[in-house]
């Protein structure tokens, strides 16, 4: 055997040995995205009661909220974004008033 030719036989058995190298990096990736997925799955499974009553605790907290909120205002305060907890200067403010109105 020629030594170009021990050359090439080399090379195919390094390139045979790096494709199997990658198969087997791509099960394991493979594998781990899969667990992964599985993972984000259980994490954020919640029994369908315990949503309810997550959603029941999350409405009664923005009607909580809400309320707070334009007691703030009776009180003289802006809650608008603009110029939040700063004391209302003369009558009443467009965007408080408007933001309060949201349902």
């Amino acid at each position: 055997m020629s030594q170009l030719t021990q050359a090439i036989v080399e090379v195919l058995e390094r390139l045979k040995s790096l494709t199997e190298e990658m198969e087997r990096l791509k099960r394991y990736v493979t594998a781990l995205e899969e667990e992964n997925i599985r993972l984000k799955r259980e994490l954020c499974a919640i029994p369908e009661q315990e949503t309810e009553r997550v959603q029941q605790n999350a409405e009664r907290l923005q009607g909580v909220g809400h309320e707070n909120l334009a007691k703030l205002y009776q009180e003289g305060f802006h809650v608008c974004h603009l110029h939040f907890g700063q004391p209302l200067e003369a009558g009443d403010c467009l965007f408080c008033t408007a933001f309060l109105r949201k349902d």
